[in-house]
């Protein structure tokens, strides 16, 4: 029979490299993804329907949803800014939050301010 070694194998793996993890990497908080979701939501808001605004937004990464109920735009010709505030049902409970968001040079919205109220 042999000496129980298949043939060609050492008894002894050859040592691997690989590719270190980058330590500094940070994952998004719920609260920033949710802010981001919260972003396209108002960005893509269709404001010329008459009525009051209710859209409904839900992220499914973080498990958090809500209702913006309130838009403005301000547009004074060298910027478009939308102001809103909404409502975050999360895993923490629920609260409510006011923001802006502005059309940067690049042709992105961009958030310029979201913080919590009441």
């Amino acid at each position: 029979m042999g000496s129980g070694l298949m043939g060609g194998l050492s008894p002894s793996p050859d040592k691997m490299t690989t590719s270190s993890i980058d330590q500094t990497y940070k994952a998004p908080s719920d609260r920033d993804s949710d802010e981001a979701t919260v972003r396209n939501a108002v960005s893509s808001a269709d404001l010329s329907k008459p009525g009051p605004v209710q859209i409904p937004w839900a992220n499914t990464s973080t498990g958090s949803a809500g209702v913006i109920n309130q838009i403005t735009q301000e547009d004074n010709g060298s910027y478009v800014c939308r102001n809103f505030t909404t409502s975050r049902h999360s895993y923490n409970g629920i609260s409510n939050f006011s923001g802006k968001a502005c059309l940067v040079g690049s042709g992105d919205w961009q958030m310029v301010s979201f913080r919590e109220i009441g």
